[in-house]
């Protein structure tokens, strides 16, 4: 018979007492061991963990919170441990969430497998870890650095067979219950500077053991590379749009008013919006022939394929610069700030910084976002495990037209990023451009639980995709 020991941290063992009594009701149950005052992201508390334990396999409860386990949950877990010789095992689960009344309700919460690309560290495994002792031990006694956030994050990057049960194992309690447009911002917000830094630190240590670091070495981007190149304006401001009446016309007005000793224009792809956002973008357009009005031929296309066709098209420019139908630039020079950089840091894209505002521009938290944890000697490593970049975005268009963004609503501008990054250095500009509105026609203002899951889910292959191109180097 097999056995697990758990491990919880509390202020004390009442705060545990539901906890306890669910796990001693398990045939595989050790025995539960208080870990009073610790935290489980040191490492100094996983290495005390590695050595007090003496069962065959490890279950680490991430929360202080009541954690009811299901009937025979223990069992099943250390059942399919011991079918695929797992070293680390997760499970779905239920949640409890309490309204805004009080009235608790229980919904299922679904999680997504592990792969290979999952390298971000606010990966939902869930509350309830389980560890084979043999692997946990080797991994803990690898790690040299001392963590005071990153130590829990750097085990799971040493597991080797990760293995994802989808079935629903525990309840636990939730108290997070913001909406997913307000958590997304999280790993970026400065207050949790200090914790992504020894998060890279962590991922940038996997990277080098497996081979898929990259040294700090670009390509200049060349224009005799391509063939048949030239361009009407020097930069096109993009803007794919589907169904924006109340914000399109900021958006575009905020282009056009770029301030430039250099001839721009403003290319909208209309995605065949329904609401009244064709007529008013005819109608700018026949004020102000800098502004190309384009309905796309085909209906297939997400906000990706919708770049492609702006990109192609024969009036972009040299240097192909995002803006968001419900966002602004910060200023008149942007545009120009943007080409500088360009032609400054020999680079083949430009990262800018950007404010977040209400849809009034009210400044909103977590404020700026500035995408600090990028270095010129680390970032396109560091890209691997963040979700995002950065905004405004901008590229140069004869290597975009080579490559093409993935014709998806969703990750497209993330996927582009990393494979640019792969060759050529991302320029990085840390002032605000940008005003990036919150507001409830947000298409990721609030997601549920699946959708965030298949966000999440196609973001993770991207970087494995990514991952295994950068180890064939």
């Amino acid at each position: 018979m097999s056995y697990i020991e758990c491990f919880i941290p509390a202020m004390s063992a009442e705060d545990t007492s539901v906890t306890v009594e669910s796990f001693s009701r398990s045939e595989s149950f050790t025995g539960v061991t208080i870990l009073s005052g610790v935290s489980l992201r040191e490492t100094e508390s996983l290495r005390s963990i590695a050595e007090a334990v003496s069962a065959k396999y490890i279950l680490i409860y991430t929360k202080t919170l009541p954690l009811e386990m299901g009937m025979a949950a223990l069992d099943r877990i250390i059942s399919i441990a011991e079918d695929t010789k797992a070293d680390m095992l997760y499970a779905d689960h239920w949640q409890l969430t309490a309204d805004a009344d009080g009235v608790q309700q229980r919904r299922r919460h679904p999680l997504i497998d592990c792969q290979m690309g999952a390298l971000r560290d606010d990966f939902d495994f869930g509350s309830v870890l389980v560890f084979r002792r043999s692997s946990f031990r080797k991994a803990v006694r690898a790690m040299e650095t001392e963590y005071k956030y990153a130590a829990l994050y750097d085990l799971r990057l040493r597991m080797k067979n990760i293995v994802h049960i989808n079935e629903y194992l525990y309840t636990e309690v939730e108290t997070d219950v913001r909406k997913s447009g307000e958590k997304q911002f999280d790993y970026v917000d400065p207050k949790n500077r200090a914790v992504q830094m020894e998060m890279e630190q962590a991922c940038t240590a996997h990277l080098k053991r497996i081979g898929a670091w990259l040294r700090p070495e670009f390509k200049e981007p060349d224009i005799n590379e391509f063939e048949g190149v030239d361009f009407p304006v020097t930069a096109s401001v993009i803007i794919p749009v589907y169904n924006r009446v109340r914000t399109i016309t900021d958006a575009v007005t905020s282009a056009l008013s770029q301030k430039t000793d250099f001839p721009f224009n403003v290319i909208v792809v209309d995605n065949h919006s329904t609401d009244g956002t064709s007529e008013l973008l005819s109608a700018m357009a026949f004020e102000d022939p800098r502004l190309k009005h384009v309905i796309p031929a085909k209906y297939d296309l997400g906000i990706g394929g919708c770049w492609n066709l702006a990109v192609h098209h024969e009036a972009c420019g040299e240097y192909a610069v995002q803006l968001d139908s419900d966002d602004v630039y910060s200023g008149p020079d942007t545009l120009a700030r943007i080409v500088d950089a360009f032609r400054t840091q020999k680079c083949a894209m430009v990262v800018g910084t950007y404010q977040m505002t209400d849809f009034d521009m009210k400044p909103i938290p977590p404020g700026i976002i500035d995408h600090r944890e990028w270095t010129e000697e680390n970032g396109r490593n560091n890209a691997l495990r963040v979700n995002g970049l950065g905004a405004p975005r901008a590229f140069w268009t004869p290597l975009l037209r080579k490559l093409n963004l993935p014709n998806a609503s969703y990750g497209e501008d993330y996927a582009i990023g990393l494979r640019i990054s792969r060759e050529y250095r991302i320029g990085r500009i840390y002032d605000v451009l940008y005003c990036c509105r919150r507001w409830e026609g947000n298409s990721d203002a609030a997601l549920d639980i699946d959708k965030v899951n298949s966000n999440n889910l196609y973001k993770d292959r991207i970087r494995t995709w990514e991952l295994k191109a950068r180890l064939a180097l």
